[in-house]
This record gives C-alpha cells, structure tokens and sequence, in this order.
C-alpha cells in the first residue's frame, strides 16, 4: 500500500473517530453560539446606537465681575482664584492658574460657558490700589479693559444613582498628543485590529516575562472599552471569551473613530469617596484643575498612564510610583515619535502638576444650596436635576460666603462660653439686584440640616418699625421726619378682655418727640401712637405685599414686631430699601445652561415701579442717623463710619432674638442671633447680631452708602422739639430731608432757645 493510501487510510479512521464530536460540536454552535452571538450583537447595538452616558449636574458660583473703580481688595480676590481652583504660579501662563506681585494680579483665566455665550480663555493683568480695581489690562493684546469676568467657583455636584463623574467630549476637542499617544501606549496596532491583537498578547506576555512582573497588557482599547460597558471585573476564561466576542463585534459594526471616542469618555481614571472619575476630560479638571485642550505633554503622559491603574499610580496618594509611571509614556511617547527630544526632557524634568485640591468639590455651602433646590423646585424636579449634565448658575459670592462664615465664627466665639448653646443665622444679598452672595444656617456653616437662615421663624422685634415710618412717611401732606409724636403710656384693650401696655426698653416715656428720633432711639410708646393713628391694618398690608404666604398678625403688637419671619424673609424685606424704594425679589439662580453650555432658562428680576422712593429714602436716612447715634451707635463709633451704612436693631421680649438688618451701597446684610430651645440669650440686637455684622463688613469690600436727597427731595432745617422750620445757627437745630414741596410752613426765631442755652449754661 503506498503511502497516500495509507494516509487516506488514517484520515477516514480518525474521521470514524471524530465524527461524533464534530457533529456535536457544529450542532452546539448552531443551537448556542449563534443565538448567543446574536443576543450579544444586540446588546452591543442598543448600547451604542444611543451610546449616552448619566454626567452629574454643577452647581457653580457666580463669575466675578471687574472694573475700574469696584471694590476689591488682595484677601477677597485671592478668596475668588483660589475658590475657583486657580493655582498660585510663577508667570501665571497657563489657563487656571495667577501670579500676584504686591497689588499686580497676572491671571490666566480659564474659557467657560457662561448665559452670554462663552467666554474665551485669555491672559490678564489687575492692578487693585486703595481696595478698589485701578486698572485691568489684556496682556496679548497690551489694551486697556473696562471690564471682566472671571470663571465661576464650582460649589456643589448633583450626581445621579452611578455617583459618576464625566464630561462628555468629541475626539475633536481633545489634544491631538491624548489621541495618538494613548493609542501609541495602550494599542499600537489599534488602526488595524478587528478588536482583538494576537500579536500585542503575546508582545506583552514576553515583556511582562522579562520584567518579572506586570508592565505591559495585551489588551487592545476595543477589549477595554468592553470591560467598563459590558463586564464585571472578574477574571476567568469565559469573561475573557465573551471579551473577545465582544470587541470582534463592535468593530465589525462601528467605526475606529465611534469606538475611540466612546473609550475616551467611558475610561475610570480615578475616584473621591463615592465619586468615579470617568473620561479624560473629567479627569483633567479633576487632578490638574484644567480644560483638556491646556494641558501639556507631561500632564497628557499622566492621564495615558492612569489608564493602566488610575487607584495604584494615583498621584496624589503615590505621586512617586505615578512620576515613574508618566515618565515611562513620556519615553514610549518619544520613542513612537509623537515628541522630539528636547520635549522628553523637559517633560520628565517637570514635578506633575497636581493641583493641590480634587477637582470635585463637596457641597461645602449646604444653607445656600438648599435656596438653589427651592428656586429650582419650580421648574425641575430634583430627581431630574441629578445626572443630568446641566449647569446650574447661582448667585453665590465665595469671598462674601468664608467673610460671612468667619464673622459668624469669631463673634460667637467672643461671646464666651456662656453662649455655646446659642445659634445663628446670616444672609447677604447684593443691594441693588436682590442677588443672594451668601447663606449661612447654622453656627457651623458647613452643617447640613436645619437651615435656620430659611426656617428658623423668630419673632422679628423692631425690625418691623422702618415699616411702620414707611406708611407714615409715604402721606408728606401729614408726616415727616420733623414731625412731633407723643412717647407716652400706651394701654389698648385686647379680645381676652385684659390691656395691652408696652413700654420703652428704657422703662421711660420721653414726652414730644420729632418722628425721626423715634425711629433712631427705636422708642416702642410713640411707634406704637403713630401706628395707632397711620392704621394696624395699612401696615399689616404693606407687610403682606411683599408675599410671605400666610396671614400677618393683625394686632397693634404687629407695630413692635409680634411677627416671626426668616432670616432669608427678613433680607425680603429690607431689600425693598437697598434698592432705594423698589420692591425686588431676592434670588439664587440666574441661570441653567445645558449639557452643551447653551442657555436652558435665565431667571431675571424685574423691580417694582418705585411708588414711595421718596418715602423710603427718608427711612434710609433715619435708618443712617440708627447707625450713627442710635441703637446701633457702634457702627458710628468704628472705622465703619465712612460706609455711611443704614441699619435697623431689632430684639424679641426677654432678649430671646437678637436681630440686625444693615445695608452699604453694595451689600444687604441680616443677621440673627438666638436659641433653637428660645430660651433667653440675655443678646439685645446691639450686642449680638450687630457684632457679627460688624465683623462681616470690617473684611468686605463695599462701596458706602450714597443716599440720593437731590431729586424728590429737599432740605431744610428745623428745630426738633417742635418741628418747625428753624435757622441753622439756632441751638439744636437740625437739619432734616423732606420731601419736596412739603417743608413745614411754619417757622420760628431762636431768641428763646438761646436764652435757654445761656442760662442753662450759667445753671451748670
């Protein structure tokens, strides 16, 4: 038998013997592989024919305006850079980062999104002199500006149930060195695979073997892609199967640009607590505090080399073991040809460049964020707002925020121990548009919990009597700042049958006295007798329209504050003379962008007509005298004088709440002070909340107090013990705003008060 009969001899002897199992095995495809495949195909189909992914939605501050001429000083701009995660650098040159040089700030400003469209990154020069900006310069291009904005401080993440963090990016906006080098690291042969490389396995198995230890994976990005979308992280025979039957058929179905750009946004490159970082975009704002398209190479080399272990070369945790690793793929970057030789050095030669705080900020101002979620409440539910990939812009000023929080803290901690017990409550709001710059609900700013800035109703004591003067004041042809109030006993009768009899804090009446006085002195008898005689009832409306939602106390004790509002309902309310007599709304948001930085809603005040500026500009006024020689004389006495600051004190029966209410040209703040148990705190308005007041302002820049008497209003001089027209030379005269077309019409000599004042000289 020759030799090919032997052999066709054999083959059918072992086909004989084969037979079974190959039919067996061929059925076994058939039946399971294929329908298997199939399923597999359409799991791979649903996923990327609508390939989306659940980015959470940032709440940020608002951007910081400048100009020539605002307010600003060192402290207060450093607070903003570095809320907003700048880095302090020599030659400031790369977006996210400044240098100061004395009162010169050189800042890279970041590009951002903004309601106006976006803003592009650029380099510039600020110059502050005297707390105030002096001049702000283009630096490329050498031209003066008038103004600018900075990127807002990220303040809060509103994560989804994944707890991921991502931004989703086109192939496009990425470093062309990201691409072609996390291609030259992690799949050379990526342009020319079908999804698996058999050639790249059994390259990294022979290094790996030459190592002694892991440094290499064969892998190809298809197969990776496949791991974070489709597996767990187990290790056996038939998840790597289904691995590798799943990359053959992404690429037998999408193209090498679809699956790159889905593995550059899907990749786990890191993790802060509960947070995963994903994508390469997410992942340079989160350890290098930047924009994808600045980084340099050596940061590139960094985020390609997290891709082999984001947890074991986390560079703030092992920075070592991560330098070693970014500069190995700064080698293979140079040896693949992607950078010349000057590049590799330099690369290697530079520290990482980790900016010093994660990029992924708790939600630090929990009092403020929960005003954001009840302003949005009206247009989105909060479930929905979660993962969304919205951006949220707030109101929120982080200078004005960590003032506030430290006022709060270092007055309560003067106070002593004996006030470890009491609570505290702070807003401020810009004083002409309403916006609120800071909230803070809680003795430990930083609580979550109960929000007493917004939930914490307290009796609100004199705080109510600019109000009371407001209605008085808004009927010139009856009431001016001159005119002549009795301050005596008071008993009017209540529904229980019994006499309501209030009394001065004092314990003393004061007989006439000018209107003005009432107010500065905050005397509760003659308030009471000019609200007695202006109507409960006109008050209690003017009260009402400022729409708290519920019914006002429609008592005469209304006139002295039996009326328990808010902190936040109080700032409500004063705003209305901030804003020099314009009702306005106090607001959190201005604005929703969406996940592509396109305007989804504006959330705009309009301010209401000004029926009583005149009116309110002479409360202000008296409310100014309140600071100067009145309950709140402690701001007169201190170098906060020159703000020319207007503010009312306000305390509850038994001192229970300690209240104050001020404003500047720039800033409404309210303040309250007191016990959650409202046990006494022995605090009158004067000695606890005006203090933190204080405090805030002492370390917040702010333009004084301009209050405009020229238009609608005169000025005349009058004497106040009898309310008419007076000369300016006569003892105690004084000279008082009216408003025009209303001065008193009677006047007086002075021969008798100077008479007075000889003798009463003599008598001395």
């Amino acid at each position: 038998m020759s030799f090919i009969a032997r052999c066709a001899e054999l083959a059918r002897l072992v086909w004989r013997w084969l037979r079974a199992p190959f039919w067996f095995a061929l059925g076994f495809c058939i039946a399971f592989l294929v329908p298997y495949t199939l399923y597999l195909d359409a799991q791979v189909r649903q996923r990327f024919d609508d390939l989306s992914w659940e980015t959470p939605t940032r709440i940020y501050a608002r951007a910081l305006e400048i100009a020539p001429g605002l307010p600003l000083d060192v402290p207060t701009l450093r607070a903003e850079l570095e809320a907003a995660r700048y880095d302090e650098v020599t030659g400031a040159r790369a977006p996210g980062s400044f240098m100061r040089d004395g009162d010169r700030f050189i800042i890279s400003r970041r590009a951002f999104a903004s309601l106006d469209g976006m803003e592009q990154a650029r380099r510039i020069e600020v110059v502050l002199q005297r707390s105030r900006v002096f001049s702000i310069k283009d630096i490329e291009s050498g031209k003066p500006l008038q103004r600018l904005r900075l990127d807002p401080a990220r303040i809060a993440t509103l994560y989804g149930a994944e707890q991921e963090e991502r931004r989703v990016a086109k192939l496009g906006q990425m470093p062309p060195l990201l691409v072609s080098g996390l291609q030259a690291v992690e799949d050379r042969n990526f342009k020319h695979h079908r999804g698996v490389d058999a050639i790249a396995i059994l390259r990294a198995t022979w290094a790996n073997l030459s190592a002694g230890h892991v440094v290499q994976g064969g892998s190809t990005l298809t197969q990776q892609l496949v791991k974070n979308l489709f597996l767990d992280r187990g290790q056996n025979f038939l998840r790597k199967g289904n691995e590798a039957l799943l990359a053959l058929l992404i690429e037998a179905r999408y193209d090498k640009q679809r699956i790159l750009e889905a593995y550059v946004n899907e990749i786990f490159l890191g993790q802060q607590g509960g947070q995963a970082v994903h994508g390469f975009a997410a992942a340079s704002e989160f350890y290098f505090g930047r924009e994808l398209n600045t980084l340099r190479a050596p940061d590139v080399a960094l985020l390609v080399g997290l891709v082999q272990g984001a947890s074991y070369y986390d560079p703030r945790r092992n920075p070592e073991r991560a330098l070693g690793r970014r500069n190995l793929v700064l080698q293979q970057f140079f040896d693949t040809g992607l950078i010349d030789e000057d590049e590799l050095a330099r690369g290697k030669a530079s520290p990482l460049g980790i900016a010093e705080t994660p990029g992924l900020p708790r939600n630090r101002f929990p009092a403020f964020l929960d005003l954001v979620r009840a302003q949005l409440k009206r247009d989105y539910d909060d479930d929905a707002l979660r993962g969304a990939g919205l951006s949220v812009l707030t109101t929120l000023a982080p200078s004005t925020q960590l003032a506030a929080e430290q006022a709060l803290q270092d007055s309560l901690k003067a106070m002593g121990k004996k006030q470890e017990d009491t609570q505290a409550a702070l807003v401020v709001t810009g004083a002409r548009d309403g916006e609120v710059q800071a909230v803070i609900g809680d003795r430990a700013p930083d609580q979550p919990g109960f929000n007493r800035a917004l939930q914490a109703r307290r009796p609100i004591g004199s705080l109510v009597k600019p109000f009371v003067f407001l209605v008085a004041l808004a009927q010139p042809q009856r009431y001016s700042l001159a005119s002549i109030v009795e301050d005596a006993p008071v008993s009017l009768p209540q529904p229980n049958g019994k006499n309501w009899m209030p009394q001065n804090a004092d314990k003393t009446a004061h007989g006439r006295v000018a209107l003005v006085d009432v107010l500065v002195n905050s005397w509760n008898l003659s308030t009471v007798r000019l609200g007695m005689l202006v109507g409960v009832d006109r008050v209690r409306a003017l009260v009402e329209s400022f729409g708290f939602g519920r019914e006002i106390n429609p008592n005469p004790s209304l006139l002295l504050g039996a009326l328990d509002l808010s902190p936040l309902e109080v700032a409500q309310l004063y705003q209305y003379f901030a804003a020099d007599g314009h009702a306005l709304p106090v607001i959190a948001v201005r604005g929703v962008l969406d996940r592509d930085g396109r305007p989804l809603r504006r959330y705009t005040t309009k301010p209401g007509a000004g029926d009583y500026v005149e009116a309110s500009r002479l409360v202000t006024y008296a409310m100014q005298q309140v600071n100067l020689r009145g309950t709140a004389r402690a701001v007169g006495a201190s170098p906060l004088a020159g703000l020319n600051s207007a503010g009312k004190t306000g305390t509850s029966d038994d001192s229970r709440d300690s209240w104050y209410a001020g404003f500047t040209g720039d800033h409404l703040a309210v303040v309250w002070v007191g016990r959650d148990d409202n046990k006494p705190t022995g605090l009158v308005g004067a000695t606890g909340a005006l203090r933190i007041w204080m405090g805030l302002f002492d370390n917040l820049p702010t333009r004084p107090l301009d209050l405009d008497l020229s238009h609608g209003l005169e000025l005349a001089w009058i004497n106040p013990e009898s309310g008419q027209r007076s000369p300016a030379d006569c003892p105690g005269a004084r000279q008082l705003p009216f408003v025009a077309g209303y001065l008193p019409q009677d006047e007086q000599g002075c021969t008798m008060e100077r008479l007075r004042e000889w003798f009463g000289g003599e008598q001395q």
